[in-house]
């Protein structure tokens, strides 16, 4: 399988370096990119073809990621119009509906929508996707492989929830950061040294989430089996509720969805 990416910025950057990571041909693989320093940084991490811009030999592939923002979508798409034959496209921008890419690609239908989250960057990411139908299982197959390069993934049945994947895993570690945040302010405020709060924060943060993944109980059980009665971390969830932590985080959630959607709107309007 032949990949080319048309941008070669961060996320490109890591899909490329997960693919090489795993094992995948460099030389099977091509960036567009219009900056000189992004082409050169590619070229010497990864041995890969870069070009300046849309020249034919670049589109002799299988796969194309799109990689470039939702903003500059449409106008990115133009010069992919004479080259495209049976390519699986792969969109990698956030709010972009496959029906305007469809619509801007000429009405070409074997897409796959995307969205991968910041972890991704150190191979620690999540992708949820989700394909038109004309895209078949081996279609399927091929987008997962350039996502699970970067982490794990997740199809989904509906577009429409496309928006919500954004809104919970997308944007999710921003509000992790906000809590790793509060907690090293908490811990400066109590009297810790910066370096200290920073790891107790982050520690804490990380071996909380290890212990999540690797057990198959619910969060909510294990949030109530360090919370004892009385104790200090029932005193502390019960200033936070007081105060509309989860209510917040969850109306925080429900408002980036109703954004996404928002946005996309805006971005099919051409």
């Amino acid at each position: 399988m032949k990949i080319t990416f048309l941008g070669g910025g961060n996320m490109a950057n890591a899909l490329i370096g997960g693919l090489v990571g795993k094992g995948f041909a460099a030389a099977d693989i091509a960036a567009v990119e219009r900056e000189p320093d992004n082409r050169a940084k590619l070229e010497a991490a990864y041995g890969i073809r870069t070009y300046a811009g849309p020249d034919a030999e670049a589109w002799n592939c299988d796969l194309i990621v799109l990689a470039v923002k939702p903003q500059q979508m449409k106008e990115a798409c133009a010069p992919l119009l004479p080259h495209l034959r049976q390519q699986l496209v792969v969109s990698i921008a956030a709010g972009l509906r496959l029906a305007d890419l469809s619509r801007w690609l000429g009405g070409h239908r074997r897409l796959v929508r995307t969205m991968p989250n910041t972890p991704a960057l150190i191979g620690a990411g999540v992708t949820g996707l989700y394909a038109l139908p004309e895209v078949d299982a081996a279609g399927r197959a091929a987008a997962e492989r350039v996502l699970q390069a970067v982490g794990s993934t997740l199809w989904i049945a509906d577009e429409a929830l496309m928006d919500s994947v954004t809104a919970v895993s997308g944007s999710g570690p921003a509000y992790v950061f906000l809590f790793i945040e509060a907690l090293q302010q908490a811990a400066l405020d109590l009297g810790f040294a910066p370096e200290q709060a920073r790891q107790l924060a982050i520690e804490t943060t990380l071996g909380a989430a290890k212990l999540a993944a690797q057990s198959a109980e619910p969060a909510s059980v294990l949030r109530e089996r360090v919370t004892s009665k009385g104790g200090t971390t029932a005193a502390a969830l019960a200033k936070m509720d007081e105060c509309g932590v989860l209510a917040g985080i969850v109306a925080g959630v429900i408002a980036a969805d109703a954004r996404g959607r928002e946005l996309g709107e805006l971005l099919g309007k051409d």
